[in-house]
């Protein structure tokens, strides 16, 4: 099976529950994802979350994140575009795991679940970030 879906979301807070409902449906529907669902899901929102905290410094606005997540020849790709603050991908990494204190492990969870995270610097007219996470799926 393979797919590509794609969807819109507001700049906000309360955007994260509508995302992680759009990815459940998608994931839900296809048994390959299934067993990964969750990890994925968490991925997915950690990844718009910090969209909303750094390229937009935790302001609503205007803009819209789009989210697009593709599957074909079992490789999953993730695709997140936004028009905030330009990402210097030099500046995204974990935060020290011993430095125990709540937030700041999203990227974290991000590189322990995905095989590959893109930043592309290729802009266009519609979008600033463009975040691309792949996975290869391994059926069980």
């Amino acid at each position: 099976m393979s797919f590509t879906l794609h969807a819109d979301f507001e700049i906000k807070s309360s955007s994260l529950r509508e995302i992680r409902n759009f990815c459940r449906e998608i994931f839900q529907k296809n048994q390959d994802l299934e067993n990964e669902q969750e990890k994925l899901i968490l991925v997915i929102s950690e990844a718009a979350q910090n969209i909303i905290k750094h390229a937009y410094e935790n302001k609503d606005s205007p803009d819209k994140m789009r989210l697009q997540i593709s599957y074909n020849n079992n490789e999953l790709q993730i695709d997140l575009y936004d028009k905030g603050k330009l990402v210097i991908e030099e500046n995204v990494k974990p935060r020290d795991l011993d430095d125990i204190k709540p937030g700041g492990l999203g990227t974290f969870f991000i590189k322990q679940v995905m095989d590959e995270i893109i930043f592309n610097k290729e802009k266009t007219d519609d979008w600033v970030n463009h975040l691309i996470l792949k996975k290869k799926i391994i059926n069980q």
